[in-house]
């Protein structure tokens, strides 16, 4: 029985403990998870902040600072005008010496936007018409006004070599006069340069793959761009943040691996055109996340293990040493029955559910003597038999009770007088039987008297019942032991044995 009660014991304790203590891990776990997800995404936006601000502090020192090379681009850029209307014939031009003795490329754009003569021969022949249409129309819009326009930091398409441009139309309108100075040796691009920026951005952060700052027609900064088409999925994200101002993300690949691209518009506050605003391409994975959430999730799968055996450990043990005490409040110390509180919970129970019960109250004959003949410890050793033998005589659904001493009750949940009196009869015989080697060595005349009682349909209080088996167990007595009467409802008495 406490073995039992032990075992129910320690099984809700460790249900207890384990829901209580999966439902923290399980809660960590997910906080983790978020926390891991947020920091992805903290990584990726602070990648974003860095080079948006770096973009825009160099553009803002080119406006503040190199007004000298945009007075000495104009000063050139009119010269050679002046040289175009004096001798409108390219092909009398050494544009090799030009640039020497100005220290730029030039480049002469007829009226279809192609590059017909320049300094820069891998340029040759370039078809703004064709490859960069947005930049082909600010061409044309150039050519109608005539006027003398720079950009700011921009890409030679062929090179990646970062340049600054002017334009300027000859007075016909025939031609625009282009001229490309060079910053990387610039002392305000070393200052601010934001492709070292982007490089230690792509060292310190794995989830990062790649960085590239984009002009509006696709061209990377400072990287030669043989073909800067994209497949379809991205040049609609790249188009579609340009359009509309807006970040844009899409699926892809990097180095044959799944990717993300992130395509962020950036519009300089000093534009003086289209190729001075440009687009952020932030190339991730989620490899470091997965890894990161691996992690995680084998941490937690160790920590539920760790949850689990330490539960089981400290339930055992809590179990082990409640168990006892818990025990011994229900339980009769010992014979190990059900004791008279448990009787009373019981029977309480039973009749607030209305169950017809039976209470056999079971009293040993002349048990005094057994104590002081043969002294106590035999007498507790006999009441530990008394308790064996009523238990194995009981029906499963029985319950027996020591209220203390020699009493004892058994209650029988459902019984009828008949099957009140089989039970009575079985017990009298079993314990007549264990009683007969003592009685025959002691000489002490050892025998178990039986009063019943049974709970009304109409229900019954439990002193009432107790009282009324009493009176029966009294019967028994007085009409010479070793039998059982019942207590019927009219007070008379159903004599037995």
């Amino acid at each position: 029985m406490k073995a039992k009660f032990r075992f129910k014991l320690f099984i809700t304790m460790i249900t207890f403990a384990l829901v209580i203590s999966f439902s923290i891990a399980i809660i960590d776990y997910l906080k983790l998870k978020e926390e891991a997800i947020n920091n992805n995404q903290a990584q990726i936006q602070q990648t974003e902040d860095i080079v948006i601000n770096s973009l825009s502090t160099i553009d803002k020192a080119y406006t503040i600072f190199d007004q000298e090379i945009t007075e000495e681009m104009k000063e050139h850029t009119e010269e050679l005008i002046e040289r175009y209307q004096a001798n409108p014939t390219f092909e009398d031009w050494d544009f090799a010496t030009i640039k020497e003795e100005i220290g730029m490329d030039v480049y002469i754009i007829n009226d279809e936007n192609v590059i017909i003569h320049t300094s820069f021969k891998e340029d040759q022949g370039l078809d703004f018409a064709s490859c960069c249409t947005d930049f082909s129309n600010l061409l044309d819009q150039r050519r109608e006004a005539g006027e003398f326009t720079t950009d700011g930091l921009d890409v030679q398409q062929k090179t990646g070599e970062l340049k600054k441009f002017s334009y300027m139309a000859t007075p016909d309108k025939d031609y625009i006069f282009e001229l490309g100075y060079s910053l990387a040796d610039e002392r305000i691009f070393q200052e601010f340069n934001f492709l070292r920026v982007i490089e230690d951005l792509e060292k310190r952060y794995n989830t990062i793959n790649e960085i590239n700052v984009l002009n509006t027609d696709g061209f990377k900064l400072g990287a030669m761009t043989e073909n800067h088409s994209k497949p379809l999925k991205r040049q609609e994200a790249f188009n579609h943040a340009i359009n509309t101002g807006e970040i844009t993300e899409v699926e892809g690949e990097w180095q044959g691996k799944p990717a993300l691209y992130r395509y962020i518009y950036y519009a300089a506050d000093n534009k003086q055109g289209i190729s001075t605003n440009r687009v952020v391409e932030i190339n991730y994975n989620r490899e470091s996340l997965g890894t990161i959430l691996s992690q995680n999730r084998t941490i937690f799968l160790w920590q539920l293990a760790i949850v689990f055996l330490v539960t089981i450990a400290l339930a055992l043990l809590i179990s082990k040493w409640v168990a006892r005490p818990m025990h011994m409040a229900f339980h009769d110390r010992l014979t190990g029955l059900k004791n008279r509180t448990a009787f009373e919970e019981i029977l309480e129970k039973r009749m607030k559910e209305r169950q017809e019960t039976a209470i056999l109250m079971i009293d040993l004959d002349h048990f005094k003597k057994v104590n002081d003949i043969l002294g106590h410890d035999k007498g507790d050793e006999l009441l530990k038999k008394v308790a064996i033998c009523i238990k194995r005589h009981c029906r499963q659904e029985d319950t027996a009770i020591r209220m203390g001493g020699d009493e004892f009750i058994v209650l029988l949940p459902n019984s009828t007088v008949e099957e009140s009196a089989d039970v009575a009869e079985k017990l009298l015989n079993a314990i007549s039987h264990l009683f007969q080697s003592v009685t025959d060595v002691s000489g002490i005349p050892l025998t178990a008297s039986i009063g019943i009682s049974i709970t009304p349909k109409d229900g019954i209080d439990i002193d009432t019942l107790y009282k009324k088996a009493d009176i029966a167990l009294y019967a028994s007595k007085q009409k010479g032991k070793n039998q059982y009467y019942v207590y019927n409802e009219s007070g008379s008495f159903v004599q037995g044995m």
